[in-house]
C-alpha cells in the first residue's frame, strides 16, 4: 500500500490525549490517528451521501408539485 506523511498541528490537550490513547492502547500514535482520520472520513462520506440523497428526493418532490401545478388548474375549471 502507498502511504504519504502527513503532518498537523494539534493543540497541546489534544496531542496529550493522543499520547494517552495510543499508551492506553499500546498501539503507535500514528495508528490512532489513521484510524480517527478513517473514521472521520467514512462518517463525512455517509453524510455526503445522505445529503445527495435527501436533495434528490426534495427535487423530485418539487418536480411533482410543479407537474401537478397544471392539472389542479384543469380540475378547477370543469
Amino acid at each position: 500500500m502507498d502511504t504519504r506523511v502527513v503532518t498537523s498541528h494539534l493543540p497541546s490537550d489534544l496531542a496529550e490525549k493522543l499520547d494517552g490513547l495510543a499508551q492506553r492502547l499500546d498501539r503507535p500514535k500514528g495508528w490512532v490517528v489513521k484510524q480517527a482520520i478513517a473514521s472521520y472520513v467514512a462518517l463525512e462520506d455517509e453524510r455526503h451521501r445522505m445529503t445527495l440523497e435527501a436533495l434528490a428526493d426534495v427535487d423530485a418532490e418539487i418536480e411533482a408539485w410543479v407537474r401537478g401545478l397544471g392539472k389542479a388548474k384543469a380540475k378547477r375549471r370543469r
